[in-house]
């Protein structure tokens, strides 16, 4: 499978995105024209680069207005076409794409454009050139793609073949079956691109909202799989018009747009009978369970997150036979805590302070999971080992933290008894019935959202779920889950579009992404709440006016709010269940914890964030003022 991105996908100069553009990986570029135009070499000098660079110019485009055009236009697209065709040769690729027309004065009629296209067809075949037709779903006649395939039929011309988008076939919804009949030495090039579901004007959604397929709604997918029964075997490309993409890292952007590729090629090659020649990978791991969360601390630090854990129920059991690490547990909830200078977690400090900076997962294959990882694209990640320890699978994740892979059938699941020697906490606080890790909520850019959910459900057998709008006083979090359908694995991903929202101040004052809270799993949040404060644990005061409105609300008995309201613990309901929340303060620049109970409830208290975040501000230091 040949992988190929147009130049307008990402952001840069020519130059800059033929960089970014190899260094993913990519075979192909098309060359999208304002970006040539905007550039001061010649379209020679242009095309050598291309080739410096290991890359093949797999089309120019685009080609506007030419079918169906009035005298004395028609004659005048001609001329224009022959000059692209001049163009074309000196840079060194034989393929244009022409989208359909969407002049005022065009002239319908399939023969008519037909006819257009034949004689196009023939000047190129004395060029050795071949001409696309792209059915734009704005079209003024032409808008479908089985009306382009049917112009290029009638054509009847070896240089003339159809270019589908799956933008313009699925933003219409047009049956994509019907693609399945095209014969594949007639498709030129696909060209690909998803988006999320807006209800809004084609062209201006075309334009600014299309992202990697596996990152927006449309099914992308079922098109591949209707492309592929065809026997196509050419170019998979991708043509993103993405606002946020055009001001991103080129060098991101671009790994994204391989990853969906590598990932959509893996997709329709497990449903069977494709003509496309990927690499074998692993399949999507399964994921068992959270296996540690891990954070970085220095010296003296440590005293105070371990207390504070304590408080929470932890106990002190693990102490690393040759670092300065330790283990803190209950139920199956296994934090780590890495005051060690040397190393990553070290550096990481030294960058971010004080942070949950690496989380391990329970999956089923540890090294296929990794090995599939950077198949798409990942980092594998390692560091020197001391005698007696465990090399641990691991790719850099996408906020520069650490992504673990353990799994249960090798001398990872007893990684704790082989690497740590036993601590006896004699503690005297109070068991607070913590039972595991419902989610893990993870802060980052806006810009960056779609890379950790592309990241996250390309490697992990896991979906997303669609976007939740979460109301800060300061400003508007985009969040989005990932999770698989047994639950055990719980990912919320909040996207900040300024720092002036909590989300953001953690972003801003923690100098990157990363893990912002931990959501522990009980049985039974009064319980919890009552050893929380036998422990001396504080937790986060809920305004008392939230309580009137959520027994009005819900038809709640007063005792019951009382309770609710005794504790600080928010309390939310949906068609499956009851759903009960416990926070903790702010700590440092923004983290914090948050204790549930899941009663068949499948959210995650999107109707309580604004409550939570409000309380939460208040103990944080006023954003905007320095550091004392």
């Amino acid at each position: 499978m040949k992988t190929s991105i147009a130049t307008v996908s990402i952001s840069g100069d020519l130059k800059e995105k033929l960089q970014a553009i190899a260094k993913a990986g990519f075979d192909g570029v098309e060359i999208f024209e304002n970006d040539f135009l905007a550039f001061d070499e010649s379209p020679r000098q242009v095309g050598q680069m291309v080739r410096d660079h290991g890359l093949e110019i797999t089309l120019f485009q685009p080609f506007r207005d030419f079918e169906g055009m009035p005298e004395p236009l028609r004659s005048r697209t001609f001329d224009r076409a022959e000059r692209k065709f001049d163009l074309m040769q000196e840079m060194g690729t034989d393929l244009v794409l022409v989208c359909s027309n969407v002049s005022s004065v065009a002239l319908g009629g399939i023969d008519r454009a037909a006819a257009d296209f034949f004689e196009l067809g023939e000047r190129a075949a004395k060029r050795g050139l071949r001409v696309g037709y792209e059915a734009l779903a704005w079209g003024r006649h032409i808008h479908d793609h089985r009306d382009a395939w049917e112009i290029v039929r009638r054509a009847d011309h070896p240089n003339i073949g159809l270019i589908l988008d799956s933008f313009h076939t699925l933003s219409r919804k047009i049956d994509v079956n019907s693609i399945r009949s095209i014969p594949k030495e007639k498709i030129f090039i696909i060209q690909l691109a998803d988006a999320p579901l807006i209800d809004m004007d084609l062209l201006y959604w075309s334009r600014h909202f299309r992202n990697m397929p596996g990152e927006g709604d449309l099914p992308v997918l079922e098109f591949m799989k209707a492309v592929a029964a065809t026997g196509y075997d050419g170019y998979l490309s991708l043509e993103i018009f993405n606002d946020q993409f055009r001001g991103g890292s080129p060098t991101a952007i671009a790994v994204d747009g391989r990853r969906s590729l590598v990932y959509l090629g893996d997709q329709v090659r497990r449903a069977g009978n494709s003509s496309l020649t990927l690499p074998p990978m692993p399949a999507r791991a399964e994921v068992d369970g959270i296996a540690f969360i891990e954070f970085t601390v220095d010296e003296a630090e440590t005293s105070v997150l371990s207390d504070r854990l304590r408080t929470l129920g932890f106990r002190h059991v693990g102490h690393h036979k040759s670092k300065r690490v330790d283990v803190f547990r209950q139920g199956d909830i296994n934090l780590v805590v890495n005051t060690d200078p040397d190393g990553f977690a070290g550096a990481s400090y030294a960058l971010h302070g004080q942070s949950a900076y690496a989380m391990g997962l329970w999956v089923d294959d540890a090294e296929a999971a990794v090995a599939r990882a950077v198949a798409l694209g990942a980092e594998r990640f390692g560091q020197p080992l001391d005698p007696g320890e465990i090399e641990m699978p691991a790719v850099r994740g996408v906020g520069g933290g650490v992504l673990y892979l353990l799994d249960r059938k090798s001398a990872l699941a007893r990684i704790w008894e082989i690497e740590f020697d036993p601590v006896d906490d004699d503690t005297n606080l109070r068991p607070v019935g913590l039972t595991g890790i419902d989610h893990v909520a993870q802060t980052m850019k806006y810009e960056e959202l779609l890379t950790w959910l592309l990241f996250y459900t390309a490697i992990l057998n896991a979906h997303k779920t669609p976007m939740v709008d979460i109301i800060d006083p300061a400003g508007v979090v985009r969040s989005q889950v990932v999770e698989n359908e047994p639950g055990t694995l719980r990912i919320t991903l909040n996207g900040a579009e300024n720092r002036n929202t909590l989300a953001g101040h953690f972003i801003a004052e923690t100098f990157g992404s990363g893990i912002q809270h931990l959501a522990f799993a009980t049985d039974n949040i009064f319980a919890a709440a009552a050893a929380l404060s036998d422990n001396g644990f504080a937790t986060l005061v809920i305004s008392p006016n939230y309580y009137d409105d959520l027994e009005a609300r819900f038809g709640l008995e007063p005792a019951f709010t009382d309770r609710l309201k005794a504790h600080n613990i928010l309390y939310d309901r949906d068609d499956h269940g009851e759903y009960f929340q416990l926070y903790s303060p702010t700590y440092g620049e923004g983290f914090f914890f948050e204790i549930v109970q899941r009663s068949g409830y499948r959210g995650y208290g999107a109707a309580n964030a604004i409550f939570r975040i409000a309380a939460l501000r208040r103990h944080l230091r006023p954003i905007g003022l320095p550091k004392l």
